[in-house]
């Protein structure tokens, strides 16, 4: 009885969790999206920043809101258990969907790094 309390409680912490991150990112994400579209159309780099936070955030978003609906799901449902040994291939997709593929799309998105900056101070050895 107290183990499966303890489980109940434990799935609906990490589904409140999962959904306060949705939420951040929803907030933040969505702020700065706003804040870039502000900006004067001939800035430099502002599509491309629009294109790259407006991505992020819907992938982070969308990510956690599933995680918190399935975590949800199991919780209440004993049969929807995330804990799918029976079922290797359904484990994978699950886990592929919500961390392997988001990782995946925020790394391909931010993979250009900025141009370093040079100080007018430091000069290279010779």
């Amino acid at each position: 009885m107290t183990i499966a309390l303890s489980e109940f409680i434990g799935k609906i912490f990490i589904a409140v969790v999962s959904f306060i991150a949705a939420l951040g990112f929803l907030l933040y994400g969505g702020r700065l999206f706003f804040m870039l579209r502000r900006f004067p159309i001939e800035s430099k780099g502002r599509r491309k920043k629009l294109h790259e936070v407006g991505s992020v955030t819907a992938i982070c978003f969308t990510c956690f809101l599933i995680r918190c609906f399935v975590v949800v799901l199991s919780a209440f449902d004993s049969d929807a258990s995330l804990d799918v040994l029976d079922h290797p291939i359904l484990n994978f997709l699950y886990y592929t969907l919500v961390e392997i593929l988001p990782s995946a799309l925020v790394l391909y998105i931010l993979r250009k790094l900025p141009p370093k900056r040079i100080s007018a101070q430091y000069h290279p050895i010779r």
